[in-house]
């Protein structure tokens, strides 16, 4: 089989690499900009054209899934590939302003690389023996392969390469050092999802460092950095280090663990959700947004999922959407880890609290993961922590970003063998037993020991809202799946600190009213005078009322628990 008649499946391989000039992600975006949303962060081209061709010319920004590193490479492929010229794409947009606009607008050779794409047609290439080429045996040769491909359909290029007699079906480095010799012209390479091939084939030890031997043979040498205007590599582990070494040392590296200076240019910021919650075809408030999706906090700069904010707009309700976007076995593997203490942290985490970590000696890959510091820093760059500063760079403060992550992050923990043998829920369940059994001595007792424990902290504990916090984190993994939660609902005369409204009728409804140096029995007293069980008579027979006060005197709690007939 010759070159020239390669395909795999119905994609041709060649076309797509060298001088895209299809519809991509951002382009579809700009077309449907006036009915769908939009968020113009078309700025972010000219700080990348800043570096063309000078010595920090080659950059590796990596996001945790959906957090908008394809659109933004695919916007960078628009601006300055040949293939789009003349398309007037960025006509009214933030860059378009810019006083040097045009000078790269549509004047260089792009190679863009879609590894997932690459993968999926090596799948198809390894399916079909027919198919085979001699020599190209793995990811890494047939990624070569294709590329070298696509530039012949060049005549030029392939007029070049094939005088050549070095440069063979696998060395992509040979191949453009003899095709820029002959133009003059250095190419900007775009390559996204560069981390695939240690992510999808992270126990590949062999391969990955194949992988990385060909990354710098593109970049490392004099020879193959003249061979690039810039280099933007996408993903979402940070490259690869070796002691205490990049594996390619000449990347600049824009991570969620070191974000500085590009934190709003991927994920949605506070000014541009306001703007989109003004749109009227966008019925939730920013607050619901907020509590969702926000809370990732770079540089202190809070970061929206911007995938998740779009999703949660178009339909109309806020919920998760991280868990359709990837899979969580690397999360259940991280926390099945050996490591002293890291289930009760996760659940600490899950319930409010912070946890230190040190990323100074990550090593960004999947499988080396030495101890709870690894952890932390991969779980990071995930996406499913967030992490703010301290005045020691390495060290940094984990915590739950969002409502999104905590509903992902509990589902998959209460999947696991130990759940049931951790303490925090054995007390919770033991809380809400008491509730129903309305033994408020009990109550009393385990929420002292909830107060004393890391997710609520005495500085904190001063007001009616931290009392609430306190018991909501007690009852959190004993009512997912029984009941919903409400905070100062309206209800009679007045309004109820909480509620725990049943899924079913065979779970009692609980109305629960603090009070911070007062008494429980004013807490009664004041279910009853105002009424608040009155909204509720008529659909539940059940219905337990809760009274329970702190006080700063004692700094003890005291709980009456009634049942109403």
């Amino acid at each position: 089989m010759t070159a020239d008649d390669v395909e795999f499946g119905e994609v041709k391989v060649m076309g797509n690499i060298l001088n895209p000039d299809k519809d991509n992600s951002f382009i579809r975006l700009v077309k449907f900009k006036d009915s769908e949303i939009f968020v113009d962060k078309t700025d972010f081209i000219g700080k990348i054209s800043a570096k063309i061709s000078a010595d920090k010319r080659f950059f590796a920004i990596t996001r945790p899934r959906r957090f908008g590193k394809t659109v933004t490479a695919d916007m960078l492929s628009a601006y300055y590939s040949k293939g789009y010229a003349g398309q007037k794409i960025f006509d009214n947009l933030k860059i378009s302003k810019e006083k040097n606009y045009e000078e790269h607008l549509n004047k260089y050779n792009v190679i863009y690389i879609d590894m997932n794409s690459i993968k999926d047609k090596y799948i198809s290439y390894t399916s079909d023996k027919s198919l085979y080429i001699e020599d190209i045996d793995d990811i890494v040769d047939f990624l070569q392969y294709l590329v070298i491909l696509d530039l012949k359909e060049n005549k030029n290029y392939a007029e070049q390469i094939n005088k050549a007699p070095l440069v063979g079906k696998k060395s992509l480095s040979s191949a453009l050092d003899v095709i820029c010799r002959y133009t003059g012209e250095p190419f900007i390479l775009i390559m996204d999802e560069w981390d695939l091939i240690y992510r999808e084939y992270k126990n590949e030890t062999v391969l990955q460092e194949k992988f990385i031997e060909f990354l710098r043979g593109l970049f490392k040498s004099k020879d193959g950095q003249d061979c690039f205007a810039l280099a933007y590599l996408t993903g979402i582990l940070p490259i690869k280090k070796y002691n205490s070494q990049s594996a390619l040392n000449g990347f600049k590296e824009y991570n969620m663990l070191a974000p500085e200076p590009f934190e709003t240019y991927f994920g949605f910021t506070e000014d541009e959700v306001a703007e989109i919650v003004k749109s009227p075809d966008c019925t939730l408030s920013h607050q619901e947004l907020k509590k969702w999706y926000e809370g990732y906090k770079l540089n202190g700069i809070d970061i929206y999922n911007p995938n998740s904010v779009v999703s949660a707009v178009s339909d109309g309700k806020c919920k998760s959407y991280w868990s359709g976007t990837s899979s969580n076995e690397e999360f259940v593997r991280l926390i099945n880890t050996d490591f002293q203490g890291i289930k009760e942290d996760i659940i600490n985490l899950i319930e409010g609290d912070e946890v230190t970590f040190s990323c100074a000696n990550f090593q960004n890959d999947m499988v080396n993961i030495k101890d709870k510091n690894d952890v932390f820093s991969l779980l990071v760059c995930l996406g499913y922590l967030g992490c703010a500063e301290t005045k020691n760079q390495y060290r940094k403060v984990a915590y739950v970003p969002n409502a999104e992550i905590k509903a992902v992050l509990m589902d998959i923990v209460r999947e696991q063998n130990w759940y049931e043998r951790m303490e925090t829920i054995k007390r919770s369940e033991s809380l809400l037993k008491a509730i129903k059994e309305l033994d408020g001595a009990t109550v009393a007792t385990l929420i002292q020991e909830i107060h004393n424990s890391s997710a609520v902290t005495l500085l904190d504990y001063n007001d009616e809202e931290s009392l609430t916090y306190c018991v909501m984190t007690g009852l959190l993994w004993s009512t997912l799946d029984d009941y919903s939660c409400h905070r100062e609902d309206q209800s009679g005369k007045g309004r109820v600190d909480l509620v725990y409204e049943p899924i079913t009728r065979r779970q009692p409804l609980i109305l629960i009213e603090f009070k911070y140096d007062g008494s429980a029995e004013e807490a009664i007293a004041q279910i009853k005078k105002q009424e608040y069980c009155k909204r509720y008579t008529g659909q539940f027979k059940n219905i337990i009322i809760v009274g329970i006060n702190y006080s700063t005197k004692t700094k003890d709690h005291q709980c009456l628990i009634e049942k109403l007939n």
